[in-house]
């Protein structure tokens, strides 16, 4: 008989929320749509796998043979493209501060004299290093561009003395860098930003969920009528025929008569109930959100194969963490009685996370309060696990411990968040705070 009762406080209270989200179209939106627009916007964004192309100028003052030969490697180069020749820094600047360029390359005066002459032939690279990606990039490429140059000016050099080419080569550089790359050989921008991107933004949309889905019952002064609906209120949920409703939005629902009594709070509530009830009240969202978790996982999975196994726990893992910001959301809102209060705090909270996750910015770096703040944020540690499973294809027995407590979270939020839905039936005076 109590799991009669536990089962039908789920049933009626994910009827409760179905009927409000089909009369309400940008609810709905929020828990369906906007998810799904949000993963595929942001995989389009970051559908070119690499950064190329990026356009830097070039003052050449000296318009020597050196000077030609080092413009045709940087326009060789397929990360770089040369937009413009400048005659003077201030056009160069100009264009910089217009976003049309994002460094200049100056080639001085006597450059390719100075070579021949064997003497020192300096670049300067002014670059934007506003945008960390791109001047990282730049500064890279330009780099290897005049790394090439000089070796083959300093080869032909030793050529002419009457070295082997082959010995040149080994003179020039006896100690070379064979590079490995383990993971993400190709720097798809797709594995390293959008995969981990999205989870971010879909914690971000289920804390605001998490705190409007409990928050709009305490806002409308209906949460004691939900409780009465869910705790057994005898209240139809069939709607009359289509030819008796009247074409007008006026039309009353059935929820609408449940007596003014039960708008009061109840005298008893019971946790098992109020769990069983929140379950139910947010299935839809959890429902919508597992979905677009599977599209999301399966738009971050590299071209290699990868384990079920570690699919699976990466799943898990993440609805795990869908669920938690549903709780953590209603938390917020049912600790403040304030559903302005609670998605303040969930902004708070969710917004800046992706930046203490560790992944735009190393986690070793951060201070060591930052490092303990990091620490508390769920999404650290689904991040954690996602890169190793997915990208890194890291042994699942690794990402165990995550996911353990991830699962311990998700129960502990839960049940206080059935303790303060209590704590708030029990306080009306409370209730329709903005």
């Amino acid at each position: 008989m109590r799991l009669t009762k536990l089962k039908d406080a789920f049933v009626r209270s994910a009827a409760y929320e179905r009927r409000f989200l089909v009369k309400n179209p940008w609810d709905l939106a929020m828990v369906f749509w906007i998810p799904l627009a949000t993963v595929l916007l942001i995989w389009w964004i970051f559908s070119q796998i690499q950064i190329t192309d990026l356009p830097i100028g070039v003052i050449d003052n000296d318009r020597g043979p050196v000077a030609n030969t080092a413009l045709r490697y940087l326009e060789a180069n397929p990360n770089l493209t040369v937009k413009q020749l400048y005659h003077t820094p201030a056009a160069a600047k100009a264009a910089i501060l217009q976003r049309d360029i994002y460094a200049v390359v100056i080639i001085p005066e006597d450059f390719s004299r100075n070579i021949l002459l064997s003497k020192p032939a300096p670049i300067v690279l002014q670059v934007n290093a506003q945008y960390g990606t791109h001047s990282g990039i730049i500064q890279t490429s330009v780099q290897s561009v005049i790394g090439t140059l000089s070796a083959g000016v300093e080869m032909k050099r030793l050529v002419k003395q009457g070295m082997a080419p082959s010995q040149a080569a080994i003179a020039y550089s006896p100690i070379s860098i064979q590079r490995i790359s383990l993971f993400n050989a190709a720097t798809d921008y797709q594995q390293f930003l959008a995969s981990t991107v999205i989870p971010a933004l879909l914690h971000i949309l289920a804390m605001v969920i998490g705190a409007t889905t409990i928050g709009r019952e305490l806002r409308d002064k209906r949460i004691g009528r939900w409780y009465h609906f869910i705790n057994g209120s005898h209240v139809s949920l069939t709607l009359p025929p289509k030819d008796d409703q009247p074409n007008n939005d006026s039309q009353p629902s059935p929820l609408d008569n449940v007596s003014a009594s039960q708008n009061q709070a109840p005298e008893e509530v019971s946790i098992p109930v109020l769990v069983f009830g929140l379950l139910g009240k947010y299935f839809w969202p959890l429902l919508a959100y597992s979905i677009w978790s599977i599209l999301a996982l399966w738009l971050a999975a590299p071209q290699q194969s990868i384990a079920i196994s570690a699919l699976m726990v990466t799943y898990i893992s993440l609805v795990l963490l869908m669920m938690l910001s549903f709780w953590l959301g209603a938390i917020f809102t049912l600790g403040s009685f304030s559903l302005r209060m609670g998605l303040s705090a969930t902004g708070f909270i969710s917004a800046p996370s992706y930046a203490f996750a560790g992944v735009t910015f190393p986690y070793v770096a951060i201070s060591k309060n930052a490092q303990h703040w990091s620490d508390v944020l769920p999404l650290t540690h689904y991040l954690k696990l996602h890169i190793a499973q997915l990208q890194m294809q890291a042994p699942v027995i690794i990402s165990l411990p995550i996911v353990y407590g991830l699962t311990l979270a998700t129960l502990v939020t839960l049940y206080l968040t059935a303790l303060l839905s209590k704590r708030a039936l029990a306080h009306p005076e409370r209730w329709g705070a903005r």
